[in-house]
């Protein structure tokens, strides 16, 4: 949902469409969103509408990505030299 939201603001009807998931648990994880402060949410007549308010947490998922990779490169070389 992060990602999607780096795009640009999206209604829940959006972001349930494009994640594939139903309302109800694609709105538990943006009020989870929410309340760490990375969303923001604006009402509009009946639509709930979502930008993201932090983008520096798309850095954070590079660093952990990055951080995994080195991790599995590290284990393939532990495993090729048993």
């Amino acid at each position: 949902m992060v990602d999607v939201l780096s795009h640009g603001e999206k209604c829940v009807c959006e972001l349930t469409a494009l994640i594939g998931a139903d309302t109800s648990t694609v709105s538990k994880h943006l009020s989870v969103l929410k309340a760490a402060g990375i969303v923001a949410v604006e009402k509009r007549g009946l639509q709930v509408f979502y930008r993201l308010k932090m983008p520096c947490v798309l850095r954070f998922f590079d660093c952990v990505s990055e951080v995994m990779s080195h991790s599995a490169k590290e284990q393939a070389e532990l495993a090729s030299s048993c």
